[in-house]
């Protein structure tokens, strides 16, 4: 006898004493799924057959059961249970923890129960109560469906119980297995049209896709939209096709109830949808019917990584099945309550999500999807006016299509965007532990202790939060060098991106400046910022010069028009270095240079003196010598990077990332496309942009890695800082670990980080020892976290939801690492 058990639930074995439920749990559970009546009495009074101890026994078991279903473990009860009242509390207890109960009966004649009875030693119970209990069951028994088992099992012999086979059936939501890829499509609303087109655009011919993607509706197919019949028919064909998957919505549930024969108010489009479905005919209305009947409130899908609810699920109902987890997929977290417009006033829940799996819904209109907590609203209001949407996974892009028309007024005004350009900035809201979600790598963690940092120095320095859309990533360094002369050389970078499958890299010319980031606008507004947020210029005239300057250059380059935008964010350096580092060339640079050439130089005068005096002491003037040729070369170094700054014109720009403009964020393109299009502007204005030098490279080809490495050589050889490693692409969807740059400095330029002396050998072989691979973390994540934040402005999402973002990036910069790496 097959008795099929979902996955997640709670069992209760209900029979008389002796009726072998011990025994029956032993064959078809694990030990650690059942919870005996008989173990919890002998675990707190050491007797299992005292009776005074059952209060505290099934406090016990209880607590336990409590905590197996909180982890989602399938949990058995071995007790009598004869009772209802006993069942009510199994009942409560499976309600709490939104799983269906499950009874599996041993109803056993009397006869037999008291034959076993009669043979056991270790249970002095009188025949009596053995009678009394089969009574009690037997009056109840038919009963069990109604006090709220979702299945009942009953086995009514020694013969039927031997025989029972214990099956495990997932849930209705649990369809892990099934990996994508995916599209899924948010609420349709009988926008035939538009559904087709947005089918077509995202690939499918006929209902299906060559290249095997599913689609994945989140509900509410029907109602106020033009053509409610035909969108359930194209869904039902591509679901019964194996093409599509659905999940129901609250208008879906409504029509079924009332194709169910249940009374419904027909409104919000109702009545339309029913009329359209009477003239098709009954078997339609049959098909439509079976169809909703078949759908779940919500699915699990690519091993949990993403879940669909039509209004949204938290992550304590995701592979639930209950009344209170279906009704919060359909309606979302309502209170009761009704808003100005009259409509249910449904709580935030996406704001405090936290699970792991993504959750796409939709169900509330909003103007665009926004990213929120690893949660995305996919109903952008076609019905209504706005559009019709899709997220593709796992790219996690989205695709949408206009509505052809307004075909329903909304009852209230669209959602405004998460984070809305009006949002006012919490401190509350910055300053404990956070997790930030990203679409291109996960999650990021910081510490309350980071980002109380990261406000410290924003809000001291930084400038305007709308200005500030980005920070660029720290960069890691190469490992150590193999060569005992080098401590960075490039064979560690090429053997880096060769081990992460990389064929190509593009290697681009360090330049010696200050990090900078232009917010260029049409109108000759912006900012000019360095990597932490701080204005550039102290001087706001000379930010206006170079702004006015820049604008200029983009608009004879053409970069509005050909970008469609009316703003742009470039990645730069500012030249000279000493521009901004004048302070720490005064005071650090030039003070050690100066005090030490004077010093060595006093010290070989005088050993060369004592050695023609015929003192033996050839070797301390050489090492002294030496100590005087490694300063020189520390001066040489830095003074490579020295010019004089009077004039704005005599700051240059030497961009080499195009982040974002209007709409678009360029992280799809390669790192060539990017200085192709910042090379317009050195076209249109040399006297302030200039370029940054770049080659492309074969890493399969020892001859191509020897060029680049002599290219190199040849850039340090010219005083150059070095040069940066890249991938071609700027981002891989497949390579979320990768390092996006890997500089390589110049020999001679880690002088001015390690020290004039650090070439010898005593201290080249304690800098080998260095660990760059906390440093490496540091900038997967930031950038990430500015990828994020970029895309969430370029969607249209105000500062408050992207200035997170900005903050993650120079919260990270606030733990302690080598600051020379």
């Amino acid at each position: 006898m097959p008795i099929d058990l979902p996955e997640l639930c709670l069992v209760a074995l209900v029979g008389a004493s002796s009726a072998g439920k011990t025994h029956f749990a032993a064959q078809h559970f694990l030990p650690s799924e059942t919870l005996s009546s008989d173990f919890f009495r002998r675990l707190v009074s050491d007797d299992e057959a005292a009776l005074d101890a059952n209060a505290d026994a099934f406090d016990s078991l209880f607590f336990v059961a409590g905590k197996r279903l909180t982890r989602g473990r399938l949990t058995v009860v071995d007790a009598t249970s004869v009772r209802p009242d006993d069942r009510q509390r199994l009942i409560k207890l499976a309600r709490q923890y939104d799983v269906p109960a499950v009874a599996i009966v041993l109803d056993l004649p009397l006869k037999v129960l008291q034959a076993r009875h009669a043979e056991r030693s270790d249970r002095a119970l009188s025949p009596d109560v053995i009678k009394r209990q089969h009574l009690e069951l037997r009056r109840t028994l038919n009963g069990l469906s109604k006090e709220g088992f979702r299945q009942v099992w009953a086995l009514r012999s020694e013969e039927e119980i031997s025989a029972a086979q214990i099956r495990r059936v997932p849930l209705n939501a649990n369809k892990k297995d099934l990996l994508g890829p995916f599209d899924f499509i948010g609420d349709v609303h009988g926008c035939l049209s538009e559904l087709r087109a947005l089918l077509t655009q995202l690939g499918y011919v006929n209902g299906q896709h060559p290249q095997g993607r599913t689609a994945v509706f989140v509900g509410d197919l029907i109602d106020r939209g033009p053509d409610s019949a035909g969108v359930l028919d194209l869904v039902m064909k591509m679901v019964h096709s194996g093409q599509a998957l659905c999940v129901i919505g609250n208008h879906d549930d409504k029509l079924m109830r009332v194709l169910d024969g249940q009374k419904a108010t027909l409104k919000h489009g109702l009545a339309d949808t029913v009329r359209q479905l009477e003239e098709r005919g009954e078997a339609f209305k049959t098909q439509v019917r079976t169809f909703l009947r078949g759908l779940t409130g919500h699915l699990q899908l690519d091993g949990g990584a993403v879940v669909v609810a039509h209004a949204g699920l938290p992550e304590a109902y995701q592979g639930r099945s209950s009344g209170r987890v279906r009704s919060f997929a359909l309606y979302g977290d309502v209170d009761g309550s009704t808003d100005e417009w009259g409509m249910p006033v449904r709580r935030d829940w996406a704001k405090g999500y936290s699970g792991g799996g993504r959750v796409i819904y939709g169900h509330t209109p909003v103007a665009r999807p926004v990213w929120v907590n690893r949660t995305l609203n996919l109903d952008t209001g076609c019905v209504f006016g706005g559009a019709l949407t899709a997220l593709r996974y796992p790219e996690l892009e989205l695709v949408s299509v206009p509505a052809l028309a307004q075909y329903a007024a909304p009852s209230r005004p669209f959602l405004p965007l998460a984070g809305g350009a009006d949002a006012p900035l919490e401190w509350a809201d910055f300053s404990g532990d956070q997790r930030l979600e990203t679409r291109t790598f996960g999650s990021v963690n910081l510490k309350a202790a980071e980002m109380r940092g990261a406000l410290e120095v924003f809000g001291r320095f930084g400038i305007d939060p709308a200005d500030a859309l980005y920070l660029p990533p720290t960069m890691s360094p190469v490992e150590t060098s193999s060569r005992p002369d080098y401590l960075e050389h490039p064979d560690e970078a090429f053997a880096y991106y060769r081990a992460e499958g990389q064929a190509e890299v593009i290697c681009q010319e360090k330049h010696m400046g200050s990090r900078t980031l232009l917010l260029l606008r049409q109108d000759a507004s912006g900012a000019i910022y360095t990597r932490t947020g701080r204005p550039f210029f102290k001087d706001a005239a000379w930010e206006r010069d170079l702004l006015e300057r820049a604008t200029q250059a983009a608009t004879r380059a053409g970069l509005w028009e050909a970008l469609k935008t009316d703003w742009l964010l470039l990645d730069a350096e500012i030249l000279p270095w000493n521009f901004k580092a004048g302070e720490l060339l005064r005071g650090q640079y030039a003070p050690v240079a100066a005090a030490g050439e004077t010093a060595l130089g006093a010290a070989v005068q005088l050993l060369e003196q004592a050695q023609r005096r015929g003192l033996p002491l050839a070797e301390v003037l050489s090492h002294t010598q030496t100590r005087a040729e490694d300063l020189h070369a520390y001066r040489q170094a830095y003074r490579a990077y020295v010019r004089q700054v009077d004039t704005p014109a005599d700051l240059k720009v030497a961009p080499f990332h195009l982040l974002a403009s209007k709409g678009a964020v360029h992280d799809d393109q390669t790192h060539l496309w990017h200085l192709e299009m910042l090379g317009q502007l050195v076209d249109a204005a040399p006297d302030l942009f200039i370029s940054t030098a770049a080659q492309i490279f074969n890493l399969n080809d020892p001859a191509s890695q020897q060029a680049a490495t002599d290219w190199w050589l040849s850039l340090t050889a010219q005083g150059g800082e070095g040069m940066v490693v890249k991938p071609l692409h700027f981002r891989q969807d497949d390579k979320r670990l990768l390092q996006p740059a890997l500089k390589v400095r110049g020999r001679e330029y880690l002088r001015i980080i390690y020290g004039p002396e650090y070439t010898q050998p005593q201290h080249l072989v304690r800098l080998k020892a260095r660990a760059v691979k906390a440093k490496r973390g540091r900038a997967v994540r930031e950038f990430h976290l500015g990828l994020e934040g970029l895309r969430r402005f370029s969607e249209g999402a105000g500062i408050s939801a992207v200035h997170p973002y900005v903050l993650g990036v120079l919260a990270l910069e606030q733990g302690e690492l080598d600051a020379r790496l």
